[in-house]
C-alpha cells in the first residue's frame, strides 16, 4: 500500500515517513521545500518526493495521484502547517496584518482540507480490508486550546483542524475511512533547532513530565498507532507531556 505524508521532508513529517517506510509502506512525501535529493539518499526508491503547496489543489491532487499509481492509497498523515506572530494591535498602534493572517489560515485549514478531500476520494475506491479502506491523521497543536499572545492566526488554524476532525470522521464513516488528529505540544523540530540551546532547555522545562521537548519519533509513534487501531476514530489526542500553555 501507499501513504501520503504532507510536510514529510522534515520534523514530525519526516519521523512519520521513517516509521511508515519501516513498516513496508511506500510513502509519497508532499512537501513545499525541495527535499528530493535528501529523501532519495535516505530512503532510495521507498519514498517518492512530490513538490507541493498544500494550498494549491492541483499540486495536492498530483501527490495523491502519484501515490495511487504506486499502490492503493490507504494512509494520509497531514503535517504541513506553519505559524507566525500577529497581534490584533501591533506595537506601533496599527491593526494586525490581514495578509499574514490569511496565509497562516490558508496553509493550516485550506491545506488540511485539500489533503483530506483528495486522499479520501482516492481511498473511497479501495477494496475493503479488515473493515477499512483507509485512515487519516491530521496535525493540530496545543495552541488550538491555549493559544499564546501573538498566535491568533496559528491558534485559529489549528482549532479549525480540531473542529473538522469529528465531522470528517462522521462524513467518511460510510466510506470506511477513519480520521484522527494529534495536537502536539513543544517538540524538538527544525523550527526550534534554530533557537539557542538555553532557550530550548527552558522551553522543555515548561513541560510537567517528562520535562523536555518532545521528539519527532514520539509523534510518529502515535500517528502509526492511530492508523493501526481500528476503533480509534474522530478523536484529537494531545501529545504534550501535560503542558498547558501560559498567555505568553
Amino acid at each position: 500500500m501507499s501513504a501520503v505524508v504532507t510536510g514529510g521532508g522534515s520534523g514530525l513529517g519526516l519521523a512519520t515517513t521513517e516509521k511508515l517506510v519501516a513498516k513496508g509502506v511506500h510513502v509519497v512525501v508532499a512537501d513545499y521545500a525541495d527535499k528530493k535529493q535528501e529523501l532519495a539518499e535516505q530512503f532510495g526508491d521507498k519514498v517518492t518526493y512530490i513538490k507541493a503547496d498544500v494550498t494549491q489543489a492541483e499540486q495536492v491532487e498530483a501527490a495523491i495521484a502519484a501515490a495511487v499509481d504506486i499502490a492503493p492509497l490507504r494512509v494520509l498523515v497531514n503535517c504541513a502547517g506553519f505559524g507566525g506572530a500577529i497581534r490584533l494591535v501591533e506595537r506601533d498602534g496599527s491593526p494586525g496584518e490581514l495578509e499574514k493572517f490569511e496565509n497562516i489560515i490558508r496553509v493550516n485549514i485550506i491545506g488540511t482540507y485539500n489533503a483530506l478531500r483528495f486522499a479520501a476520494a482516492a481511498m473511497a475506491k479501495n477494496e475493503v480490508i479488515n473493515g477499512e479502506r483507509g485512515a487519516c491523521v491530521l496535525t493540530a497543536s496545543v495552541a488550538a486550546y491555549e493559544g499564546q499572545i501573538g498566535q491568533i492566526a496559528y491558534s485559529a488554524g489549528k482549532a479549525g483542524i480540531v473542529g473538522m476532525t469529528l465531522v470528517a470522521a462522521r462524513d467518511l464513516a460510510t466510506k470506511l475511512i477513519r480520521v484522527n488528529t494529534i495536537a502536539p505540544g513543544l517538540f524538538d523540530t527544525p523550527l526550534l533547532a534554530r533557537l539557542p540551546q538555553e532557550v530550548r532547555d527552558s522551553l522543555g522545562a515548561m513541560t510537567p513530565n517528562p520535562a523536555r521537548l518532545g521528539v519527532p519519533t514520539e509523534f510518529a509513534q502515535l500517528a502509526v498507532q492511530m492508523l493501526e487501531n481500528a476503533y480509534l476514530n474522530g478523536e484529537t489526542i494531545r501529545l504534550d507531556g501535560a503542558i498547558r500553555m501560559a498567555p505568553r
